[in-house]
């Protein structure tokens, strides 16, 4: 018997139901396409923010001592990038100083541009990695961690939603 606070079973809607025929892997990639470039369930992901974002208004830091728009995507794909290689080396990486927080020397609008075409690549690979995996690869542990692939995928989409609220501030601050 259903109590009253249990929904009826229905066909699932959403390609990242849990009940969904999809493999592992493509609901893994799922949710970081929809951190990343949109479609998700909690508002605004990462380009969806950018949208409206110039070079200087990227470039620049309207809270003290916080990292600038431009940083924090940079980042982004600095840890996108990392991730795919501990995958697909399978070695133990991490990132320097410079490497987690890329500085920004040129500020120019072609320089954002490259900015931006260089995340979504670095983002693209790391979905194709992950679309590419076969599900038992999701449970090894990770090269120098104490979890394992699958454990780290999600942390990712985390990361970069994490993200995606400081870059929402930051469009906030900079009025």
């Amino acid at each position: 018997m259903a109590t009253e606070y249990e929904m009826p079973r229905t066909k699932p809607t959403s390609p990242s139901s849990p009940t969904s025929a999809t493999n592992e892997p493509a609901l893994l990639a799922d949710q970081l396409r929809r951190a990343f470039e949109g479609d998700a369930w909690h508002g605004p992901a990462l380009l969806e923010l950018l949208t409206d974002i110039d070079a200087p208004t990227a470039a620049m830091h309207p809270i003290k001592d916080v990292h600038s728009i431009w940083e924090l995507f940079l980042h982004i794909a600095a840890w996108d990038d990392a991730v795919n290689r501990r995958i697909v080396l399978g070695k133990a990486l991490e990132l320097q100083d410079e490497e987690n927080f890329p500085p920004v020397k040129d500020k120019s609008a072609a320089e954002w541009k490259k900015a931006v075409d260089h995340v979504k690549k670095a983002h693209k690979q790391l979905l194709m990695t992950v679309e590419g995996l076969p599900d038992q690869r999701l449970t090894e542990q990770v090269p120098g961690k104490t979890y394992n692939i699958r454990f780290m995928l999600e942390g990712v989409a985390q990361h970069e939603l994490y993200h995606a609220g400081q870059i929402a501030i930051l469009k906030k601050a900079r009025t």
